[in-house]
């Protein structure tokens, strides 16, 4: 296993937090510790809302890990609509105590990415893979499996970043972007994926696996 170097806060955060301490710090010398409270649970919410815990990275051959935290809402077979193939998918969804950083599932190529503009239905629902707007990158392995991640807005989050970029090489559980406040992500695997997660566990980014390719 490896662990990750990224700050423990979300660089996306900074200027969030910065402004919403700057603002509870104002109205603490202007107006008192009670008016200021608001201000400060605020800046509690958004620091806890960017954190971005190091993660322990399974280095197991064959495996795919977790590209965001939250809950497992979907698993079972579905198209591709990306690459136009049966394949196995698996659903996250993020609610805005989640950590939003997302991660590569497996290493391998960026082939390719894809922005797609769309509604803001509540994340959790099925219907927000196709309508909701997204962004997807498709991974491919140096074994030739192909994997397609796709960042799905929801009902609050207005914000996809994707850092990811054609012809690059990630590292499995490597941060490639955020989704702000409350969210989905779906995974797209070959069949055959023998999945180890179960609909309604919770799994972390970087560190839990999905499952693992057929050899």
């Amino acid at each position: 296993m490896i662990r990750d170097t990224h700050p423990p806060l979300a660089k996306e955060g900074w200027l969030h937090i910065a402004f919403t301490a700057a603002a509870a710090v104002l109205v603490y010398i202007f107006f008192g510790f009670w008016w200021s409270l608001p201000l400060w649970l605020a800046v509690l919410f958004v620091v806890q809302f960017f954190r971005d815990p190091k993660r322990v990275i399974p280095q197991r051959p064959n495996i795919a890990v977790a590209p965001a935290d939250g809950k497992v809402v979907f698993v079972g077979a579905a198209t591709d609509p990306y690459l136009n193939r049966a394949a196995v998918k698996i659903s996250i969804f993020m609610n805005v105590f989640s950590v939003h950083s997302n991660r590569a599932p497996v290493a391998g190529r960026v082939e390719k990415v894809w922005y797609s503009p769309g509604k803001y239905f509540n994340a959790v629902l099925d219907k927000a893979s196709e309508l909701n707007e997204r962004n997807a990158i498709w991974l491919k392995t140096e074994n030739g499996e192909d994997v397609v991640c796709v960042q799905v807005a929801g009902l609050i989050a207005r914000r996809i970043l994707c850092y990811a970029e054609a012809s690059q090489h990630m590292q499995r559980g490597e941060r490639y972007g955020f989704i702000r406040f409350g969210s989905r992500v779906d995974v797209y695997l070959p069949e055959g994926f023998q999945t180890r997660a179960r609909l309604g566990d919770w799994v972390s980014a970087g560190a839990d696996v999905l499952g693992q390719f057929t050899p």
